[in-house]
C-alpha cells in the first residue's frame, strides 16, 4: 500500500529527519533562534546531543547521526535504536504520521530583547526531542519529499566543514 500523504515513511533502520529549530521564527514562548546560534554548541558538542521522547531523560529512542545549521535552520537526520520499546512504538507512529514535531532542550548562553521577544544568538544545545506538541511549530520531521532540499543542504554544509 503506498503511503498516505500524512504518513512519514522510515527506512529499515528507523532513520527520519527534518528541522529541529527554523530561524527567525516565533516559538510559542516568545523565543526567536537566530541564525549562527548552534554554531559553538555543535563544533563541542556534535556526538553528545541526545535524542529524547518528550525531553525525559529516563527516555532516550534514538541516535542524531547528522546535525547541520542551514540558511533555514537546524537540520537534524538519526535513528530511532531498535528493540527499544518507546523507540519501536515511535517508529510506528512517525510512520503513520501520528506524531512529527520536534523540540530542542539547550541553556542559553547570549539573548537579546527586541519587540518583546528573546533573540536567541547563542545557545548550548543538549538535546533534542521528539515530541508531540513542539514549541515552535514548524519543528518537524520533514516528509521525504520536503526533506530532499534540506537533505542536498546540509550534505554540502558537511562536506565544506
Amino acid at each position: 500500500m503506498a503511503p498516505t500523504k500524512g504518513r512519514i515513511p522510515l527506512d529499515a533502520d528507523g532513520r527520519f529527519s527534518g528541522y529541529a529549530s527554523v530561524f527567525n521564527r516565533r516559538d510559542d514562548g516568545g523565543d526567536v533562534v537566530m541564525p549562527g546560534a548552534f554554531a559553538r554548541s555543535l563544533a563541542r558538542r556534535r556526538n553528545r546531543i541526545r535524542m529524547l521522547f518528550q525531553h525525559d531523560p529516563k527516555e532516550p529512542v534514538g541516535i542524531w547521526d547528522s546535525l547541520v545549521e542551514d540558511g533555514h535552520g537546524l537540520f537534524v537526520a538519526g535513528h530511532l535504536v531498535p528493540g527499544v520499546e518507546r523507540a519501536d512504538a515511535l517508529r510506528r507512529l512517525i510512520g503513520e504520521g501520528a506524531l512529527d514535531g520536534l523540540s530542542i532542550g539547550f541553556r542559553t548562553v547570549r539573548a537579546t530583547k527586541a519587540n518583546g521577544l528573546r533573540q536567541l544568538w547563542q545557545i548550548d544545545l543538549y538535546e533534542i526531542s521528539i515530541v508531540t506538541f513542539p514549541m515552535l511549530e514548524d519543528a518537524r520531521i520533514a516528509r521525504p519529499d520536503l526533506a530532499t532540499g534540506a537533505a542536498i543542504a546540509a550534505a554540502t554544509q558537511s562536506i565544506r566543514n
